[in-house]
């Protein structure tokens, strides 16, 4: 099993930052604040293109603790532990980002 960063499909006519919390909060429960927008790019898993559209976030004050409602487990990391996790193909460009892309 991969972990991978929450998140989900854009619906049609639905701005991105607008999905990632209406899928923070199907997906967990919870409510966040975006913080920072990241560089948009495409993954190609042979099966399926995508486009990773990555946000940072916080937990929005007064929200409830996520919980996974959706998956199986979640876990709360620091940037310099998530790289010893096993993560999704797709995440990893996100991960480098976060490590390269200045605030």
């Amino acid at each position: 099993m991969k972990w991978e960063f929450p998140g989900g499909k854009v619906e049609p006519g639905e701005e991105p930052a607008a999905a990632i919390v209406r899928e923070i909060r199907e997906e967990l429960g919870c409510a966040i604040e975006i913080t920072r927008v990241l560089p948009t790019f495409i993954h190609d898993y042979q099966t399926v293109v995508i486009e990773m559209i990555p946000f940072v976030c916080s937990l929005a004050p007064g929200s409830p603790e996520p919980h996974p409602s959706e998956h199986v487990a979640i876990k709360w990391a620091v940037l310099a532990d998530i790289s010893q996790l096993d993560l999704a193909a797709a995440d990893y460009p996100v991960l480098s980002c976060l490590h390269a892309c200045p605030p």
